[in-house]
């Protein structure tokens, strides 16, 4: 784990080619494959898909490796994740997909375009009615807000207790953001 973490890629195949076992998980649930696509190991991912890593595999908290890879924000890694068939839309145990990670976490435009692009729903929400727009706007994230309003994100669904993304930007004052959610009605 450590050398998949480091992207030691021959450390990793001198590893593996001596039993280490590629599926086995740390004290959190997260074997080799989703530490090397946090850290943006594309070569260790590869070798560890070859050995039989799998991209479903949860930690504890129901991420694999799209969700690490996503928080992450290593675009080639995404973009090969996509390519070798992960869900787009995989849950966590909060309901979270790859894209609400981005919305949480980074706000990185580029990286939720790349998942947009491949499939991902804009309008997906976690078991409390959060969208990544809500999230995004939480989190003050305007150029993300933008970008998911310009693929479709809609500003009037509301979570579970009824506050939508509109409401949440007008209560945390986010000016900006609300201009872009008001042109968007």
């Amino acid at each position: 784990m450590m050398a998949a973490m480091k992207g030691f890629t021959r450390g990793v195949q001198l590893l593996v080619n001596h039993g280490a076992d590629v599926n086995r998980k740390n004290s959190s649930g997260k074997d080799s494959l989703m530490l090397a696509c946090f850290h943006g190991h594309l070569d260790v991912v590869k070798f560890l898909r070859s050995c039989g890593a799998s991209w479903s595999s949860q930690d504890r908290s129901g991420c694999c490796a799209l969700h690490w890879a996503a928080a992450g924000g290593h675009l080639p890694l995404l973009q090969y994740l996509i390519q070798d068939g992960c869900e787009v839309d995989v849950r966590d145990g909060a309901s979270w997909t790859p894209l609400m990670i981005v919305s949480v976490i980074t706000g990185d435009t580029a990286a939720a375009s790349l998942l947009i692009t491949a499939g991902a729903d804009v309008n997906l929400q976690d078991r409390n009615g959060k969208t990544p727009l809500m999230v995004a706007v939480l989190n003050n994230y305007e150029r993300l807000v933008k970008v998911l309003l310009e693929n479709g994100a809609d500003p009037n669904i509301q979570n579970q207790a009824g506050v939508s993304a509109v409401q949440m930007a007008h209560a945390f004052e986010r000016k900006n953001i609300i201009s872009l959610l008001v042109n968007e009605k």
